[in-house]
């Protein structure tokens, strides 16, 4: 080819070029030409969520509030849980009252107990185990509740801090604790069955003989030998009328909520709120 031949392929490129370039634009683009972009998805996303806020904003009365779902709290926190309290069984019981004066058997007096040292005044008088109207003493209304017991554990030491081992062995510790040096087993309710009765008590007192028999009282095992038959629960006179108990007896006993203490006798110390109208509770199965 000459030299005249090359310069005019050079020339006529352009022009094919140009020539080319018009047919390609009328062709279809290739599938591959709508694919948006990562960068250009994420752009045509976002436009579309502030769509979306900019009509719900437009449709609130107040725009600067947030969705309804998180103005208003549907769910009531869940009820404190407590575990079940089970059934003592066949636990000797002995009788003890307010304002019980020492003997040789028992050199202790009950003017004071383990959380008050002024359980008798308060009380209103002495709870005579044998002048009775009906579960009262005779002569005066109590001030204080005649269904009472006592049990052999104190989470006290000498009234100003609890044991070592008591948040870890009461289970309503954390649920009812008040500070250093406040019980948090004294008036706590129990129902104490007898022959086909049950009836509802308050912890007062602390006995009979020992202070500290938790693996007993929280853990269900036997009460610790002693000189009274190995008794473990002591009850007030009005227990022991409304049990019909002659003399110290055996009894089936449990820890309850004040929620689940019925209609009876001792109902004046239940808390009005939550006084149930029921019939007395259902009696323990072995």
């Amino acid at each position: 080819m000459t030299l005249s031949g090359i310069r005019y392929v050079i020339s006529a490129l352009p022009c094919v070029a140009a020539i080319l370039g018009g047919i390609l634009t009328l062709l279809p683009p290739p599938a591959s030409a709508g694919v948006l972009t990562t960068s250009e998805r994420a752009a045509q996303l976002h436009e579309e969520f502030l769509k979306g806020r900019r009509l719900a904003i437009s449709t609130r009365e107040n725009p600067y509030l947030g969705p309804r779902v998180a103005q208003v709290i549907n769910e009531p926190p869940p009820p404190w849980k407590v575990k079940k309290s089970p059934w003592h069984y066949q636990i000797r019981a002995t009788v003890f009252w307010v304002g019980e004066r020492s003997t040789p058997g028992n050199p202790t007096p009950n003017t004071a107990s383990s959380w008050d040292p002024n359980w008798e005044e308060n009380f209103g008088g002495y709870d005579h185990p044998f002048k009775r109207e009906e579960f009262l003493p005779a002569g005066f209304a109590p001030k204080l509740n005649p269904f009472y017991i006592a049990l052999p554990y104190n989470d006290l030491v000498e009234g100003r801090s609890h044991r070592p081992e008591a948040s870890s062995i009461i289970p309503w510790f954390w649920q009812t604790y008040k500070g250093p040096g406040v019980s948090v087993c004294h008036n706590r309710w129990i129902a104490i069955h007898n022959k086909g009765k049950v009836a509802y008590a308050q912890w007062k007192d602390v006995g009979p003989f020992t202070v500290n028999d938790w693996p007993y009282v929280f853990q269900g095992e036997q009460p610790r030998p002693n000189r009274n038959k190995n008794a473990g629960i002591d009850v007030s006179p009005a227990v022991r009328d409304f049990l019909a108990m002659r003399g110290n007896a055996e009894v089936d006993w449990k820890f309850v909520e004040e929620s689940e203490v019925p209609a009876g006798p001792w109902a004046k110390w239940i808390h009005p709120a939550i006084a149930p109208s029921d019939p007395p509770g259902e009696l323990p199965t072995p």
